[in-house]
């Protein structure tokens, strides 16, 4: 049987037929669907985990417990666990463990371009990287019996245009031969103090070395020889650009990427007369090609910034590109906050307070765009609130009084749960805004722990927020009503003004929440013409429902109008009108 999957709905078809037992995560894009996805199959234990770092360690603890365990995350998410990924590396394993890791190279939306090779080779182990959506399949299925038959964990790599883009797949059968999982007790293999670690290492270094000469007659690495005058080194979706662009290149498809076939490197370069290396982001494998003693040319053509394109490939070996087809002038569309969307008022606040704000990583980081222009910085997941402490900590004590963090509800469970307790601890006076909205909303609406509901669509147990943040040990803690721009501002200037640490909380959710029972849809707001004296106001907040209407004499005079189909009745427009110009539909 066959189907059109994406890499990402192939990668959790692997899982199933691979014998997968245990499924974990943290959704981030360009991965976030792998997840969805095994929820299709029963007998996958699937969860998301408050962060990158618990989900990889349960995959750990499945592994151990001898059932095979897949944890999937973007690139920036192995940052996070790459604490238990080294040390995993001398345990070992007892069941297979796959820990797939989708990278973003042009950063469409991630904060940086991260390589996620450099990670398996600094925490030597095994990386595959596929190249279509049937590999994505075939590589994890495989991934686990390497897991298994090397004692090592296995990474695989995918990037945005595997994990999104969508190819014909075989599909087949479950494996039905796994032993049953069991406990077994043996502490010198997984308990890593330092005597058994000595130990451990130089198999680990073993391990490696038997894989490089594996490699070399594995069929997911292969030697396709044509015109011998150009030799090219590529895996992943390089490979299919290379083939589109130069089918008549002789190529080594890499479906391992470390460690490598240095066999067959060697092999591919008796045969050639000139080698090169097209890869995206780092010089990964061209440096180690290079030490090899191999003369090979790489990113002194090949850019070593953002995805590589067709088009991109053709100007780095001088080809000519293809006639372009005439394409209709489109306006931009820079992202933005949805219609509605409770982020909306506590940032149109924040730059009425002339805070200085500390963001974090998820829609409200959008609270950066004009025309609410109000966050001056934004780094990594839960790193707002551990910057507020820091910049409270060398400022004046007027400027003390500006310092606001901001973060979302999933990504306080993240890692923000720690920055608070220290801010508590080192009794810094600075004000946190958590913006509840009871869901991880920029990846796609997952549930997290705060919502109330588990990846299967369980009830579960929901944290809660207030609680939570009184046992941390802060005093003062506010819930307050986003769309109620004076209740907001007024409650953010009496926090902002406190000598030690404060929390806002916002109670409302995202507009676009899975269940209607949380979200109600308020009446549609429409902008009476007559009234309406061209002020503008309503425009500082960047609604898309709302639209500037130019005179029809062409001049610069015109009116708002508020398009009916995006409005939600969230009634923030109508707050910020003096006129009385904005109502709600009768």
């Amino acid at each position: 049987m066959k189907e059109i999957l994406s890499g990402n709905e192939a990668i959790a078809r692997g899982a199933y037929e691979g014998g997968c037992l245990v499924a974990c995560a943290y959704p981030g894009t360009p991965s976030t669907e792998i997840l969805e996805n095994t929820i299709n199959y029963k007998e996958i234990n699937s969860s998301w985990a408050p962060n990158e770092k618990v989900a990889l360690e349960v995959a750990i603890g499945a592994s151990f417990g001898g059932g095979r365990a897949l944890c999937t995350m973007k690139h920036v998410g192995v940052n996070v666990a790459a604490d238990p990924l080294f040390t995993l590396s001398y345990t070992g394993v007892r069941g297979g463990l796959v820990l797939v890791v989708a990278d973003d190279a042009e950063m469409h939306s991630s904060q940086n371009e991260q390589d996620s090779r450099n990670y398996a080779r600094f925490a030597k182990v095994p990386m595959l990287e596929p190249s279509d959506s049937q590999e994505c399949k075939e590589f994890t299925r495989l991934a686990f019996e390497l897991s298994e038959q090397y004692d090592t964990p296995v990474m695989l790599r995918s990037c945005t245009r595997i994990s999104h883009g969508k190819s014909i797949v075989q599909l087949g059968e479950r494996v039905s031969n796994l032993p049953q999982p069991r406990l077994e007790k043996n502490p010198a293999k997984l308990v890593m103090l330092p005597g058994n670690a000595r130990v451990r290492h130089p198999l680990v270094e073993e391990r490696m070395q038997e894989l490089s000469g594996a490699g070399s007659t594995m069929p997911i690495n292969r030697l396709e020889l044509r015109d011998t005058s150009v030799g090219i080194i590529t895996s992943g979706v390089c490979y299919q650009y290379v083939r589109e662009v130069m089918p008549e290149a002789s190529t080594l498809k890499l479906g391992m990427v470390h460690p490598l076939p240095q066999a067959m490197i060697r092999a591919l370069a008796a045969r050639v007369d000139k080698i090169y290396v097209v890869e995206e982001l780092d010089p990964f494998i061209e440096l180690q090609v290079k030490a090899m003693g191999i003369n090979v040319i790489g990113k002194e053509i090949i850019p070593l910034c953002g995805e590589l394109t067709p088009g991109r490939l053709r100007s780095a070996f001088g080809l000519p590109q293809p006639v372009a087809i005439p394409a209709e002038t489109l306006p931009g569309r820079p992202p933005n906050m949805c219609p509605g969307c409770p982020h909306r008022g506590v940032f149109f606040a924040l730059n009425q307070l002339k805070a200085y704000v500390t963001g974090d990583i998820g829609c409200y980081t959008l609270g950066f765009m004009p025309p609410l222009s109000a966050m001056d910085t934004c780094v990594c997941m839960g790193a707002s609130i551990g910057m507020a402490t820091g910049v409270a900590k060398v400022v004046s004590d007027e400027e003390k009084k500006k310092v606001v963090a901001v973060i979302g509800d999933s990504t306080f469970l993240h890692t923000g749960i720690n920055g608070l307790m220290d801010m508590v601890y080192s009794n810094s006076p600075a004000t946190v805004v958590i913006l509840d909205n009871s869901i991880t909303a920029m990846t796609g609406r997952q549930d997290n722990p705060a919502s109330g509901f588990t990846l299967m669509d369980d009830p579960a147990h929901a944290i809660n927020l207030p609680l939570l943040c009184k046992a941390l040990g802060v005093k003062n803690i506010r819930i307050i009503n986003p769309l109620d721009l004076e209740e907001t501002q007024r409650v953010l200037a009496e926090e902002m003004e406190r000598p030690e640490p404060s929390v806002i909380i916002t109670d409302k959710p995202c507009v676009l929440i899975k269940r209607e029972d949380i979200f109600q849809k308020g009446p549609v707001y429409l902008v009476d013409a007559g009234t309406c004296t061209g002020c503008r106001a309503c425009l500082k907040i960047g609604c898309p429902a709302i639209e500037w209407r130019p005179a029809a004499d062409g001049s610069k005079k015109g009116k708002a109008w508020i398009d009916p189909l995006l409005c939600t009745g969230c009634d923030v427009c109508r707050q910020l009108c003096k006129f009385d110009a904005i109502g709600s539909e009768k």
